[in-house]
């Protein structure tokens, strides 16, 4: 029981915070450096869309409004069984800019939509945005930058959140979570991208059943090559309003990221400092939600064992309290961060008892509040 505390705490200091440290610390010794230059290559930028009624004609502005030759760009709606006005309002747009295209599919999902939409395009870098995203306007061209490096396969850009209301503590850990990929950049490539704005050499592109966030740099890296953070390539998000509308997004969203640890291979055929990079940052991440559960278990049957086994049921006593507070709106600085904490890591359990019932689901739903 004594090995399963020091082992969970363990764990849990080590993923959150010794990690992002030693990170760090190692980019300050060894950081290889992406060789970007400023190169125009075709870009064909696909955006997945589901009944996106309510944002798309914002999207499609935003992306016209792009600082790159119009020339060299093609803009694709991958329209994913879209039932309300979402065809309708993109058509007004192909019908004056010959570079802008609709794309109906049936409903099949996100990935299928993807895709076809890959599928059906020809120039040498796909980029990748969500609906409900909205680019700098030297996005693009900071993007494709780094495919000046031929060992560059895939380039995430970097997420701002954008809200001054609600209570969702999304951005603060996005902050963090920048700083982390901006070292395992550095390192050699990052084990995570985002939706809201990526790009890939078609030559590199997979029709990778598991996922694009999770599952294309992992891949890259398995074939050899690297993907790569691009913080100067901005794109701007309206986050979920509050916690709970947070936690039921995360709940959809990770049994993607347990298939993929589960089914990817993720594992194999990587380099000792990216397998490193994985254990700690997302295995162990992963498991958080049952690291805390061992070490709270533990440290009530071990608490007559010692001053430091009580000190540890006290802090998660007080840390649980902080939440509560969090969860009740109370003016306690941290109560709020406190409460995101326990709500996201609660669900990575949950996502994964629905991932062991039911699977990773196709078909992708929109946040409340995020549109």
């Amino acid at each position: 029981m004594k090995a399963v505390f020091w082992a969970s705490l363990g764990g849990l200091a080590w993923t959150h915070v010794g990690y992002p440290l030693a990170a760090a610390g190692l980019r300050r010794l060894r950081s290889r450096e992406v060789h970007k230059h400023d190169i125009t290559p075709r870009v064909s930028v696909i955006i997945p869309a589901h009944d996106e009624e309510d944002v798309i004609a914002r999207r499609v502005e935003n992306l016209l409004e792009l600082d790159y030759p119009e020339e060299l760009l093609e803009i694709v709606v991958a329209s994913d069984g879209s039932r309300d006005g979402t065809n309708e309002i993109v058509e007004r747009y192909t019908a004056k800019n010959d570079h802008v295209r609709l794309l109906r599919c049936e409903r099949a999902g996100k990935l299928p939509a993807l895709n076809r939409a890959v599928r059906e395009t020809s120039n040498e870098i796909v980029a990748f945005g969500d609906a409900n995203a909205v680019w700098a306007s030297d996005a693009l061209r900071k993007l494709v930058r780094s495919f000046a490096d031929p060992d560059v396969a895939y380039v995430c850009g970097q997420v701002r959140f954008q809200r001054r209301d609600g209570t969702n503590k999304e951005g603060v850990y996005w902050r963090y979570e920048m700083w982390l990929r901006e070292s395992e950049s550095a390192l050699g490539s990052i084990t995570g991208g985002n939706g809201a704005i990526y790009a890939v050499r078609r030559s590199s592109y997979v029709e990778w059943p598991f996922g694009h966030d999770l599952g294309f740099p992992n891949l890259m890296v398995q074939h050899g090559h690297r993907a790569v953070y691009e913080p100067d390539a901005v794109a701007f998000e309206k986050p979920s309003r509050d916690i709970e509308d947070e936690f039921r997004r995360k709940v959809r969203m990770l049994p993607w990221s347990w298939r993929h640890l589960f089914e990817a291979g993720s594992l194999r055929g990587v380099p000792p400092l990216y397998l490193m990079e994985l254990l700690s940052h997302r295995v162990l991440r992963y498991g958080s939600g049952f690291l805390h559960v061992a070490l709270l278990a533990t440290s009530v049957a071990l608490v007559h064992e010692g001053l430091v086994y009580q000190v540890a049921l006290a802090g998660q006593a007080a840390w649980l309290a902080l939440a509560a507070a969090g969860r009740l709106r109370l003016p306690i600085p941290g109560g709020g961060l406190a409460y995101y904490y326990l709500l996201m890591t609660w669900a990575t359990v949950v996502a994964l008892g629905r991932y062991l019932r039911r699977g990773a689901p196709l078909m992708w739903e929109k946040a409340e509040g995020t549109r």
